[in-house]
């Protein structure tokens, strides 16, 4: 039986109107299921008008303005729905899901559907869990030592992977499953005995590793940022009181 790196896989990114998981919107989406390394892809894109101005800044990052999208773009609440469904389903056949740097996308899609669907992340996985594939995640814990960024657009050149059109959520996702079955391969002796399952809690663990390391990184150097230890999916915020 081929190891889960050389079979079936999906992926799932978004773009949006900023990096904060609590305040900004999507405003396109993309899901690539592929059966098998070299077969054509099936791809699903989303297009919001996410019902708010989006920053210069980032239209600069992926180029989608204002105009397009509201010309474009569908309502969120629909969309959320589709997008949850779609990511649903990829639980119930068992396909892993790869989402580089997963605690900003699967946290944004999940406030998002509360928002618009007055709903969770969490309630279209009870019954079937989610298997995440988090390239960022793998590569740092399995290749720790090594210095550099580890953005997708890095990962990519480090494993090989062409990437075109970066920012486009769909060249995005189908670029982090390339890096993540590169990734499979490298650490093949360590990563062919383990099942998507067994990856995904390990994975969880590796991340809050990662993120104590990176907190104490800051705390040395005196920057104020908080880093985040859950994974896949940040919990909501607590309220105030």
């Amino acid at each position: 039986m081929a190891c889960w790196y050389e079979g079936p896989l999906a992926a799932f990114d978004t773009e949006t109107t900023g990096v904060d998981v609590e305040a900004d919107r999507i405003v396109s989406a993309a899901l690539v299921v592929q059966d098998a390394p070299g077969v054509r892809p099936r791809v699903t894109r989303w297009l919001v008008n996410p019902g708010v101005p989006v920053p210069a800044g980032a239209t600069e990052v992926h180029g989608l303005t204002d105009d397009h999208l509201q010309r474009n773009g569908r309502w969120p609440a629909p969309v959320m729905y589709e997008i949850a469904e779609a990511l649903a389903e990829q639980a119930r056949v068992g396909r892993p899901l790869v989402v580089m740097n997963a605690p900003f996308d699967l946290t944004l899609l999940d406030r998002e559907l509360r928002r618009h669907r007055a709903s969770s992340l969490d309630r279209w996985f009870e019954r079937t869990p989610l298997l995440v594939l988090d390239p960022r995640v793998l590569d740092k814990h399995l290749d720790r030592y090594r210095k550099g960024r580890r953005t997708l657009t890095d990962l990519c050149a480090y494993y090989g992977v062409e990437l075109e059109a970066a920012h486009d959520a769909a060249a995005d996702a189908a670029a982090a499953l390339e890096v993540t079955r590169a990734v499979g391969r490298r650490f093949a002796s360590r990563l062919e005995r383990l099942s998507p399952g067994e990856l995904h809690t390990l994975q969880a663990v590796w991340h809050a590793a990662q993120a104590r390391g990176l907190q104490a990184w800051f705390a040395r150097t005196g920057t104020d940022e908080v880093v985040d230890p859950a994974w896949p999916l940040r919990p909501d915020l607590p309220a105030v009181a």
